[in-house]
């Protein structure tokens, strides 16, 4: 499963990033994680779920009309307290809806 996390910079979500991978890796599952800013959101190709980071969820609506898998913005309690466990269930939780 690939996820895709989106901020504005691709800074911001760095260490979401990493607790994500340490709990997916955790669980034994075989999961790509990464973050991006939004401005390379195109170069992106073999994605299964998009999640954006709330400081830009203004982006939500154009970012859905961009692309044809599941984008959801993370969670903000889980975000702000930088809750890998929860914001990868976020993810599995859209794609398995999808």
């Amino acid at each position: 499963m690939n996820i895709l996390l989106v901020c504005s910079a691709g800074m911001s979500t760095s260490i979401l990033v990493e607790k994500m991978r340490t709990e997916a890796a955790n669980r034994g599952l075989d999961a790509t994680i990464d973050a991006i800013p939004e401005s390379r959101l195109k170069e992106q190709t073999n994605v299964d779920v998009i999640l954006i980071g709330p400081q830009v969820r203004y982006l939500e609506g154009k970012i859905k009309s961009s692309v044809s898998v599941p984008v959801a913005v993370i969670d903000n309690m889980a975000y702000g307290l930088m809750k890998g466990d929860q914001v990868l269930d976020q993810a599995l939780g859209l794609v398995q809806n999808a």
